[in-house]
């Protein structure tokens, strides 16, 4: 029965283990899909430790950099939850999992995606009361109030998540334990269950609409007041500048919250293998490693910093 190993219990086996069918049907591509892997994380990892220079540089302690650095954090860790495993899979048979495995590997991923959404909602209000209320921006995003911000986001992803993977995870899981996906997502694993799955899949839905749409409204509210305000602006110029520095932000929510709004706000029929594994590439590894190309080396303040930093470890080491 497959690679999974089955434990009995009364008339049915019950899953053991589970077998990531993740890309067999590219078997032939395997080491050409590694390596692009392997270089898409160290890129996403090493770009995102970038923001470390925030630590070290005074003129880069504002709200807007330190949501940053968290969502940096984040990043490197939503990623590393994801693609070791995917690309040891990519090279060994068989691509196997235990059932605590996959549950640890869904708290994981599941908790840092929840705490992306709040906090991608969170550099939304920065970026609003910094264009539409610049005067009380000081007041309004202080050190205290981006710490409550970035702990209520992780603290929502903790304590929701953790919920919703305990519950998946009394499910019973039956049969031959094969996972259509790369890793260890929410439906994928739902559809292993051999008992009636649809409060699973009701909660999951509410969660969608609370905890992703709602964000999702919230930042484009916040948008179009950002844009109204933008175009009010007199010059040309600070149009452009206001413009080029949101437009950030608005792509990378773009690209996380529409591919998981497709992903986890489909009912259970209309998900399919092949659709499931683009979307979710798109917000776990194609995201990630454009964060950052988006934030931290397009962003000017930033590069000056490592480049005064590297001159300076440079010259420390000549002399």
């Amino acid at each position: 029965m497959s690679d999974s190993v089955v434990m009995m219990t009364g008339n049915r086996s019950l899953c053991t283990k589970f077998t990531l069918v993740a890309f067999s049907s590219l078997a032939e591509l395997r080491l050409v899909l590694f390596f692009v892997f392997l270089a898409i994380y160290l890129f996403t990892v090493g770009g995102n430790l970038l923001i470390c220079l925030i630590g070290v540089t005074p003129s880069l302690h504002t709200p807007m950099y330190f949501l940053l650095a968290n969502l940096s954090f984040l990043e490197m860790c939503y990623i590393t939850s994801v693609v070791p495993q995917m690309l040891v899979h990519l090279l060994v048979e068989p691509k196997s999992i235990s059932v605590g495995g996959c549950a640890a590997q869904m708290y994981v991923f599941t908790i840092l995606g929840l705490t992306e959404c709040c906090l991608l909602a969170a550099m939304a209000y920065d970026r609003f009361i910094a264009t539409c209320y610049p005067l009380h921006y000081t007041l309004l995003t202080g050190p205290s109030v981006c710490l409550k911000l970035a702990g209520a986001s992780w603290v929502t992803g903790v304590v929701v998540e953790s919920a919703q993977t305990t519950w998946t995870f009394i499910l019973p899981f039956c049969g031959a334990g094969k996972i259509q996906h790369f890793f260890c997502d929410i439906m994928p694993v739902v559809k292993q269950a051999c008992v009636d799955t649809s409060q699973n899949e009701i909660v999951m839905f509410v969660i969608s609409m609370v905890f992703i749409m709602n964000p999702c409204v919230f930042i484009l509210c916040s948008y179009v007041r950002i844009l109204v305000t933008i175009v009010r602006l007199p010059s040309a110029a600070g149009r452009h500048k206001a413009f080029s520095t949101r437009s950030s932000h608005i792509l990378v929510v773009s690209l996380f919250h529409g591919t998981a709004l497709f992903t986890y706000l489909q009912p259970k029929s209309a998900h399919t293998p092949d659709t499931d594994k683009a979307t979710v590439l798109m917000y776990t590894v194609v995201t990630p490693a454009l964060n950052p190309v988006i934030y931290t080396l397009r962003n000017k303040e930033v590069k000056v910093t490592f480049q005064r930093v590297t001159q300076r470890k440079l010259l420390g080491q000549m002399a």
